[in-house]
């Protein structure tokens, strides 16, 4: 076999074999970043949680972390109670487009369930509930519809309905 018969074959050898791990490597590396990308979008939005809870205990005289609303609450109160409100609906629903898909891939249904459960905690609330309706303009339909059926849920578990915002 001369050289040149050595370098077709050589050639197709790499069209062969080459050409289709190169494709492999590349797929791989592509759901790698993506993976990566979604678990940075998630510290992310983790973080802004953190801060979110920051801003509540700063607020502790509004009792947001207590399961139940405590109290009558001034007029001061309940505007800064509807501002954190108006926080964290933003912040859910950004979860929310950043996140949710219909159809999730495991790694990615189980960053969701995070922000669901804190939706399902945060809904628990009547004064929240109550509060939803008003923080809805402008929203995601789909993100809406998501925390209107979870707020949906967890009013019928708790038994509890009605209006709280003035307390």
């Amino acid at each position: 076999m001369s050289g040149l018969e050595w370098l077709e074959a050589a050639s197709y050898i790499v069209t062969i074999v080459g050409l289709p791990l190169a494709i492999g490597v590349y797929v791989y590396d592509r759901q790698r970043e993506r993976q990566s990308d979604e678990e940075e979008i998630f510290l992310r939005l983790s973080d802004e949680y953190a801060d979110f809870m920051r801003l509540v205990i700063e607020n502790a005289d509004l009792h947001l972390l207590s399961p139940v609303v405590k109290g009558t609450l001034s007029e001061d109160q309940l505007e800064r109670k509807h501002a954190l409100f108006a926080i964290l609906v933003s912040l859910f629903e950004r979860a929310y487009v950043l996140v949710y898909e219909e159809n999730m891939g495991r790694q990615q249904a189980r960053l969701w369930q995070s922000w669901e459960d804190y939706m399902y905690e945060w809904c628990q609330r009547e004064d929240f509930r109550a509060a939803l309706p008003a923080l809805f303009q402008g929203e995601d339909p789909g993100f809406v519809a998501t925390i209107q059926r979870i707020a949906e849920t967890t009013a019928g578990k708790t038994g509890r309905t009605g209006d709280a915002e003035g307390q």
